[in-house]
C-alpha cells in the first residue's frame, strides 16, 4: 500500500520537470548563421548585438561540399583552428546546432576556411 501513496509524489515531480523544460525551450529562438549571406568568409561580425540563450536553434545554410560545421572542443582548438579538435562535424548544408549553456566554438572544417574566418565562439546564458 505504501508504494502507491509514493506514486502522486513522483508524478507529480516528473510533470514539474517536463514542464520546465518545455517553458525553458519554448523562449528559444532560432538564427540562420550570417543571415541572407549564409554560413561564410568573415561570418563573426553576423553574432554583433545579439544574445543567445541555452535552446536556441543555429542554423548553418551553405553549399553541400563547400563548407562544413564543426563543433569544436575548446577555446584552444578554435583559436588555433585545429580540425582535429572538432567533435562534431555536419555537412549537410542546412545544419541545425541547439546551444547549451556556456561558451561553444564553432568552425569550418574545410582546411584553411576557420583562418579565413568561418569561424564563431558563442556564449548562452
Amino acid at each position: 500500500m505504501s508504494e502507491k501513496k509514493g506514486f502522486p509524489i513522483v508524478a507529480t515531480a516528473m510533470l514539474v520537470l517536463y514542464l520546465m523544460v518545455q517553458i525553458d525551450t519554448a523562449d528559444a529562438t532560432t538564427y540562420i548563421v550570417g543571415d541572407s549571406k549564409g554560413w561564410q568568409w568573415d561570418v563573426g561580425v553576423w553574432l554583433k548585438g545579439k544574445n543567445f540563450k541555452a535552446g536556441d536553434i543555429l542554423v548553418f545554410k551553405y553549399e553541400p561540399g563547400t563548407h562544413t560545421v564543426g563543433i569544436v572542443k575548446d577555446k584552444a582548438g578554435y583559436d588555433n583552428c585545429l580540425l582535429s579538435s572538432i567533435v562534431r562535424e555536419y555537412k549537410s548544408g542546412n545544419d541545425q546546432v541547439q546551444l547549451v549553456r556556456g561558451d561553444q566554438y564553432i568552425i569550418c572544417g574545410i582546411p584553411g576556411h576557420c583562418s579565413a574566418g568561418m569561424r564563431i565562439a558563442i556564449r548562452a546564458t
